[in-house]
């Protein structure tokens, strides 16, 4: 009767609905409204152009999106699954080195990586000018390589920016396998080469799943890097019968074919995962030991591991600089940078103040209330991380335009002017489109912090005369405080190095360095392009580095 007199609930949790719950129920219902308008939008009637990109448009960039899909999705489980076993089950010289830098190509977005690839291997570029100065050529016509803006330079640049997210996965799950399953599986007479194949890859295929899964989505939320190596994607392809052909109901429709691609793939990695429950019995289970290499094959062991390292971010990021110090050497710093800077970071900084106190609100609201309906909640105002940019812009652009336009008629009735577009204009539909996107990285991040604290600490500290703000101020806050800082962190970096959203939601004359970068790379500028891009892979740098710390403490 005690603990329900203190905490207004069993188990120390609430069984009324608190101001959070509140901003959690409403939170998932705003979450929810892009997906309904998109809907609405798509039965408008398109007239004759939606017959065209049906018979013309449609069936080549759903073709391009499922081979890209695959192409991307089968490297970059090669390379990351590959390197993640590599790290985890040998002991070589620059293994430490390798454990951390193989994170690096998560700071290179795709589009960024892709603008460095067109110009390095362009006709006229360094590596196919050494490569004819080697072989006795002096001109492209007489020898050039293939065209890197293909659907098999789409799939290279995907696969190896995106294969760390199937790298921490499998790598977290290599490094938790217990040494005891291997000795069995050695004493049933697999050799230590079947251990991988037989044991650890198996028993890894869940979080192998997860990881390929974050990393089609990324692709399927991708418009700058598949538009810059001319590949017709259906997010392209949104993007263009939106701005193009000034077409929102047919942009709409084809957007609807992407929800369904993207349910598709979220429905592939929960069956790669069906029956699959694996659990340790064993006491105080030992980590797998590392085997030792030496000579030639520790030396071949790291250049295996480098060579990602170096396709993924070393190239591209040596490249930014080279161009950027020419670039600074000849014009400086233009001033269009200088505000597109300003402009990135403020508008980061705000959405990502907004965010955390959102996620913060949705987390806390899972954590005092232990009904069906808070975890569902949470779930909801997530779903926005798995929607492409592009898609979630269209979602918000029409509720947001109508509300503009209800407030603008309604202060010209009132004091006979116009209010112009407060929403649209004010960067506030950009801030929600940021929200409804990271929402589920503040959430998911803040609740795992939350969720470290044991609630004998909320009891004890109603005992002692806190009211719940007080414990919430003197308690939950200083102990979640990293999980908090963590999760700001990666939602700033992704605010600021998010194109699709930002391209179609940002106010008038309001440049962000991925959209200056875009404009530049699009116009052939590229130069002019390169210290944008090295800023924010510099800025991007920042979560990676907070990415190894994490991983390094899992031993």
């Amino acid at each position: 009767m005690a603990e329900l007199s203190l905490t207004g609930g069993r188990n120390g949790h609430r069984t009324g609905i608190s101001p959070w719950a509140v901003v959690a129920i409403v939170t998932a219902a705003l979450a929810l409204v892009p997906i309904g308008a998109i809907g609405m939008v798509a039965l408008a009637d398109t007239g004759n152009l939606w017959g065209h990109i049906v018979q013309h448009v449609l069936p080549q960039a759903t073709w391009n999106t499922l081979v890209l899909l695959a192409g991307a999705g089968l490297i970059a489980t090669m390379v990351g699954t590959g390197a993640a076993w590599l790290v985890s089950a040998y002991d070589f010289r620059g293994r430490g080195f390798l454990e951390w830098a193989l994170l690096l190509p998560l700071a290179v977005p795709t589009y960024i990586m892709a603008y460095a690839y067109l110009d390095i291997l362009n006709p006229l570029g360094p590596v196919q000018g050494v490569l004819r100065w080697v072989l006795g050529y002096s001109s492209p016509r007489e020898f050039r390589l293939p065209d890197i803006r293909a659907m098999w330079g789409a799939i290279l640049v995907f696969g190896f920016v995106l294969y760390p997210y199937v790298y921490l996965t499998a790598r977290a799950m290599f490094l938790t396998q217990a040494a005891n399953v291997a000795e069995v599986a050695r004493t049933l007479g697999v050799p230590r080469s079947g251990v991988f194949w037989r044991v650890a890859l198996p028993l890894a295929r869940p979080a192998i799943a997860v990881g390929v899964s974050l990393a089609l989505m990324e692709v399927l939320n991708d418009v700058g890097a598949s538009q810059f190596l001319g590949v017709r994607t259906l997010t392209a392809t949104v993007y263009t019968t939106w701005i193009v052909r000034t077409d929102l109901a047919g942009a709409a429709q084809i957007a609807i074919g992407m929800l369904a691609i993207v349910l598709a793939v979220l429905m592939l990695e929960r069956w790669a995962r069906r029956k699959q429950r694996f659990a340790s019995t064993a006491q105080n289970a030992r980590q797998m030991q590392r085997q030792p290499l030496a000579g030639p094959v520790a030396v071949f062991a790291f250049g295996l591991g480098i060579a990602p390292i170096l396709i993924g971010f070393a190239g591209p990021a040596l490249y930014l600089i080279v161009a950027a110090v020419r670039r600074f050497e000849f014009a400086g710093l233009s001033a269009s940078l200088l505000r597109a800077t300003l402009n990135t970071v403020s508008m980061s900084a705000l959405a990502t103040l907004v965010i955390l106190a959102v996620g913060f609100a949705v987390a806390y609201a899972a954590r005092l209330h232990t009904a069906k309906w808070s975890a569902a909640a949470m779930r909801i105002a997530s779903l926005g991380y798995a929607v492409p940019g592009t898609v979630l812009a269209i979602g918000i652009l029409v509720p947001v335009a109508a509300l503009d336009r209800t407030v603008g008629n309604l202060w010209h009735s009132w004091t006979g002017g116009t209010a112009g577009l407060l929403l649209l204009g004010s960067g506030a539909a950009l801030i929600y489109a940021y929200a409804a996107r990271f929402l589920a990285i503040s959430a998911g991040g803040i609740d795992a912090g939350l969720s470290r604290i044991p609630p004998a600490y909320d009891h004890a500290a109603r005992t002692l005369g806190q009211t719940a703000t007080g414990t919430l101020v003197r308690v939950h806050l200083p102990l979640s405080r990293s999980a908090v800082i963590a999760a700001g962190l990666l939602v700033f970096v992704d605010c600021m190095k998010e194109l699709p959203a930002t391209l179609l939601l940002r106010p008038l004359n309001f440049e962000s360095l991925a959209t200056l970068l875009y404009g530049e790379a699009a116009r052939g500028t590229y130069e002019d392009a390169a210290l944008a891009a090295l800023i924010i892979v510099a800025i991007g740098i920042l979560p990676v580095i907070l990415l190894a710390r994490t991983s390094r403490g899992i031993r």
